[in-house]
């Protein structure tokens, strides 16, 4: 297992009892994603659509690595690797 460290837009704390960066531990990324979103509810409804897809407006990044770039999600991690979400902006 290996701690990692999951950030969010402050928009969504609330979401996360009030944080905006918290731990996960898991041994795979797509693990990580499980844990995420079994004890987050609140913010699972903002991240992942009802098949649990990420939503066309949210990023999700493994370290440097945007998910959609991935071959595949049952990476092993490793401590200080890194989960973040982004919420992308658009407008005209």
């Amino acid at each position: 297992m290996a701690l990692i460290e999951c950030s969010i837009p402050s928009l969504l704390a609330d979401c996360a009892g009030g944080r905006t960066r918290f731990p996960l531990e898991a041994e795979t990324l797509e693990q990580a994603l499980a844990l995420l979103r079994e004890t987050y509810p609140l913010l699972r409804v903002h991240l992942f659509s009802e098949t649990g897809e990420v939503r066309k407006h949210v990023l999700l990044f493994y370290n440097d690595d945007n998910l959609d770039w991935l071959d595949r999600l049952d990476l092993p991690l490793q401590a200080g690797d890194r989960l973040t979400v982004l919420q992308a902006v658009s407008g005209g």
